[in-house]
């Protein structure tokens, strides 16, 4: 995701460890000032972090976002809802397909994209123990193949 304007805050890795992504999706989120500058300094964790849609609106939920140092009373909960910004008719398709069996939407990443930060939704499937033990032997064999590419 290097692109011209395109700055990587966090990555959700275990969602790609522990989901199939079957999409992704681009949407803004609303943060308030000091929360901007907190994720520029690096503090925020998505681990166990997932969207939920309530009233027509997307919302992200489990983000941890540590309070700015700087900051004062303006800082806010670190783990507070976030109101996620997407065009309605996305909104509306994803609730549908999360309705079904099995689906949920996971964040996967949070960037800043020129001045804005955005976060990449992906609309996943849970995995099983026995497809994550399938995708670590894949990585593992992968890994190998590399390690003898290089040598040679």
């Amino acid at each position: 995701m290097e692109k011209k304007g395109v700055k990587l805050a966090a990555q959700n890795r275990k969602a790609r460890h522990d989901y199939f992504v079957e999409e992704q999706y681009e949407a803004g989120i609303e943060l308030a000032g000091t929360e901007v500058k907190s994720i520029r300094a690096g503090t925020l964790n998505l681990k166990d972090s997932y969207c939920t849609v309530k009233d027509g609106e997307l919302f992200l939920l489990g983000m941890h976002i540590s309070p700015y140092e700087k900051g004062n009373i303006f800082n806010k909960d670190p783990v507070r809802p976030r109101r996620m910004l997407m065009h309605k008719r996305e909104i509306r398709k994803l609730h549908a397909l999360v309705k079904q069996d099995g689906y949920t939407l996971i964040p996967l990443s949070v960037y800043f994209k020129d001045a804005k930060v955005k976060i990449e939704v992906g609309l996943c499937k849970g995995k099983k123990n026995y497809d994550k033990r399938d995708s670590a032997a894949q990585r593992d064999a992968k890994r190998e193949i590399d390690r003898a590419m290089k040598v040679r």
